[in-house]
């Protein structure tokens, strides 16, 4: 797929099929993000690929109680989370956002479904997100970045409208 037409392609998915993403694909989407710009080519962001089903229950649970949803999947019932984190430091949040940018257009050109859900932040802040992280082998100074959900979509994709007045032209 050619860069413009994967950016155009690309919107957040919110139902996912419960068919496993092969173990090649995942690869390559974490490539993609390992290979996004980083400031000074620190390559500071890092990605806890997860696959299991309990894991990703005990983070969706975390997230919808941090989000104030109790209950709800905020994951969408995606078979992959990718959990984008980043070493603590003035360019953290930039690096991690790149990073789960490239794991979103990885996704869209390799025919998955995908969406940003946040909160990680929030996640690796509470005692209780940090309990959690650690049964992961996740310890460090380490900000949370955001979720790429992953899966094959389990509703039609269309393209999203975009909004009109956001650019202007100084010549």
């Amino acid at each position: 797929m050619e860069t413009l037409e994967c950016i155009k392609k690309r919107h957040s998915c919110r139902k996912f099929s419960s068919m496993p993403v092969d173990r090649e694909k995942i690869n390559q989407i974490v490539e993609a993000g390992l290979r996004a710009p980083s400031a000074m080519n620190g390559q500071k962001a890092h990605i806890a690929v997860i696959a299991n089903k309990e894991k990703i229950a005990a983070l969706s649970k975390l997230n919808a109680k941090i989000m104030g949803r109790e209950g709800t999947d905020p994951f969408y019932g995606a078979p992959v989370v990718m959990l984008v984190y980043c070493e603590a430091g003035p360019t953290a949040v930039y690096d991690g956002s790149v990073c789960m940018e490239n794991l979103l257009l990885a996704a869209t050109d390799l025919g998955l479904g995908s969406i940003w859900v946040h909160r990680a932040k929030e996640e690796f802040d509470l005692p209780e997100g940090q309990e959690l992280l650690k049964s992961f082998g996740i310890e460090g100074d380490y900000i949370g970045i955001g979720h790429a959900c992953i899966g094959y979509a389990d509703v039609e994709m269309s393209p999203k409208e975009i909004k009109t007045g956001r650019v202007l032209y100084i010549e």
